[in-house]
């Protein structure tokens, strides 16, 4: 059963089957387009219809009801076929006997065989022979190879972190498909002839009841499953490019509507661009642009491929298809750029931000150091080539948790004074702190009436004046049944140490031995301050590396210092001969 049309030829009509109707409507295509170029060449094709339409009336006259294709295979042979004006076929039959007797004569033999089987031919995705998209069986017409051959490779090169799967969905998005019978004739490298064009439309007949064998079946399935998860990848891809062009059209709409100084998240003041808004606009239009651009063509391009392969529209040719990626590619190159010089602004913009919230007295230090110094009120008088104001990790107890006084300088060039003022009575004062060093020139000092320093003993970061006194007091606790009886408060877990209270953290009567990571030390040792004579209201105490205030060069890469205490240990001279006269009011001490 066949399906038949009518057609109207040079004002008469004709019944005639559709594949018939589709070799003549290719015919007369091709007269026109040989003898369009020359002078009265309409005039011949309109006779050439004329004689057709009076051979089909006769076959009519015949009794034929319907024209066939045959009638028009019989018809086309009787006119003949029009002379083509670009028959350029070159045969070189003195090829045949070249020797390749040099490399070059090889590479030009190897050329030559190229040439030879692509000469003439167009790259089209062949829809008569495909397992997916027809791009292996194209490639085998084109280049006159087996189609299986690049079928193995394709499966070969997809064990290689899947290379043959992304050449091939490249070449699929890129070549177009043999449609019409000339892009098939020109997929084989034949001449557009009537009788190529008759011969085309019934293989195109005779290959709808083409049986695959199983290898085919096989690989066919395998290629398809491939072939299935692209399309849902692809799929995936273009919902989150939709949604992140939804998203960066909210911001751009946002940003340009809401005012530079509102709360809403996504406006350019939020964003760190609004002094770029202003001193160089075009950098934010040129990269929205480009933007769009870049998620708007992989969206159509998808959805796209997606509506062609439903048979829904017709796919992208292969200009338009290049066209779309030049642009992108266009779109990308611009939005380089832009986005490196958005990123520079942004990073001084930080920077200036940086240097604006973390400046404490005019230095400029971290969110840890800042919070330290402000918290224990110190007050920074010198602080040059210092790496950090503060460290932790290293307290005598183990605790990484503790920070304390700390600067670092590899080149032992760090000059770093910081001190505080306490209010205090008049009276007689010793100053406790734990200390460390790596190298002479470090002091802890206190100024009372006059300017006294103690030197910050150096045994680096293992051992220290402290682990040993901690072990000589704790020498007989292991062989003790209570701590009470060694000196330690077994409520407050404290130890007394040249008049400072230490805090044993974990230490539990039935697990001494975790006092062993309290005797490494880390270098910390006891510094004190006696007989500080303070006939004022106030005592100024802290650390200090600089040689002009010591009087002693710094020779020590790091230094550090902590837990400072200020005890009243005496009345000056005059006091104690007024409280056998007058009795002395208590007043609240004030740390």
């Amino acid at each position: 059963m066949k399906k038949n049309i009518t057609i109207n030829l040079c004002g008469r009509l004709f019944q005639i089957d559709e594949d018939a109707y589709e070799l003549l409507q290719h015919y007369i295509e091709s007269l026109r387009h040989s003898f369009g170029k020359s002078e009265g060449g309409d005039e011949i094709v309109d006779d050439i219809e004329a004689r057709i339409a009076e051979l089909f009336t006769e076959l009519r006259e015949q009794g034929n009801e319907a024209i066939t294709i045959d009638h028009v295979k019989a018809i086309i042979s009787r006119i003949g076929e029009p002379e083509q004006l670009t028959e350029n076929e070159e045969s070189d039959k003195s090829d045949k006997a070249h020797k390749f007797d040099s490399f070059n004569s090889a590479a030009q033999g190897v050329y030559d065989n190229v040439r030879k089987r692509t000469s003439g031919k167009k790259l089209f995705r062949n829809p008569n022979d495909k397992m997916v998209a027809g791009v292996l069986s194209g490639l085998a017409k084109y280049t006159d190879t087996d189609p299986v051959i690049w079928r193995l490779l394709t499966v070969l090169f997809s064990a290689f972190y899947g290379v043959g799967i992304i050449i091939y969905i490249v070449l699929a998005i890129i070549l177009p498909e043999a449609r019409t019978p000339e892009q098939l004739l020109q997929m084989e490298g034949k001449a557009v002839t009537p009788q190529h064009l008759a011969d085309i439309v019934v293989d195109k007949d005779q290959s709808t009841n083409h049986q695959p064998n199983l290898f085919r079946s096989l690989f066919a399935i395998i290629l398809k499953i491939l072939f299935g998860f692209f399309v849902g990848i692809a799929s995936i891809v273009a919902i989150i490019l939709f949604c992140g062009f939804l998203f960066a059209l909210v911001v751009l709409v946002s940003a340009l509507t809401f005012p530079v100084n509102s709360y809403m998240p996504f406006n350019l003041q939020a964003m760190g661009l609004a002094e770029l808004y202003e001193t160089n606009p075009m950098i934010l239009i040129i990269f929205v642009f480009s933007l769009f651009m870049m998620l708007l063509i992989p969206i159509y391009a998808i959805v796209h491929m997606l509506l062609s392969l439903s048979k829904k529209v017709q796919p992208m040719g292969i200009a338009q298809r290049i066209a779309w990626i030049l642009l992108w590619i266009v779109a990308l190159c611009s939005i380089i750029p832009c986005s490196i010089s958005m990123a520079k602004f942004r990073h001084e913009q930080r920077t200036k931000e940086y240097f604006h919230t973390h400046i404490y007295q005019d230095v400029l230090m971290d969110d840890n150091d800042m919070d330290f110094m402000r918290h224990g009120e110190w007050n920074l008088i010198k602080a040059e080539d210092c790496a950090h104001y503060t460290a932790h990790g290293e307290y005598f107890d183990g605790n990484k948790s503790v920070r304390y006084l700390d600067t670092y300088n590899d080149e032992c060039r760090a000059i770093y004074q910081v001190e505080r003022k306490q209010a205090v009575e008049p009276g007689i004062y010793r100053l406790d702190c734990i200390a460390r060093a790596e190298g002479p020139g470090s002091f802890v000092y206190a100024i009372g009436d006059n300017k006294m320093l103690a030197t910050i003993p150096a045994y680096g970061n293992r051992g220290g004046e402290l682990a040993a006194q901690i072990k000589k007091e704790l020498s007989h606790m292991l062989a003790s049944d209570s701590l009470n009886d060694v000196g330690i408060d077994e409520s407050t877990k404290e130890v007394d140490i040249k008049g400072m209270k230490f805090v044993l953290t974990d230490l539990h009567q039935d697990n001494k031995k975790k006092l062993k990571r309290i005797c490494k030390g880390y270098g910390w040792s006891i510094v004190s301050i006696d007989n500080i004579v303070v006939t004022g209201d106030s005592i100024t105490y802290g650390v200090s590396t600089d040689e002009g205030f010591t009087g002693h060069p710094y020779r020590a890469k790091w230094f550090s210092a902590t837990d400072f205490k200020l005890t009243r240990t005496g009345d000056l001279p005059h006091m104690k001969n007024d409280k056998t006269r007058h009795p002395r009011i208590k007043r609240n001490k004030r740390r």
